[in-house]
């Protein structure tokens, strides 16, 4: 009988599958994406050709550098030390 992977912790669960790789079931359920989590998704960074689309990898270079700026800021709090 399998565990109900939903009541698992994250940490439980991957001892589950590191224990159990051949449990497809349980591999996806790990993957899975949160509910809660919002998904952004990007237009192509080619076109069916083949070529560059160069507005589509502005827009992505932009939102990984805002990005990053934001684990970098958010990073930087944490560390900061507490008054």
């Amino acid at each position: 009988m399998k565990p109900n992977f939903a009541q698992m912790s994250k940490a439980e669960l991957k001892a589950y599958v590191l224990a159990n790789r051949d449990d497809i079931e349980a591999i996806r359920f790990l993957f899975q994406i949160p509910s809660n989590m919002e998904v952004k998704r990007y237009p192509s960074m080619y076109d069916e050709n083949g070529l560059p689309i160069e507005e589509n990898i502005r827009l992505a270079e932009e939102a990984i550098k805002k990005r990053v700026e934001e684990v970098n800021r958010n990073r930087q709090q944490k560390s900061e030390p507490q008054e």
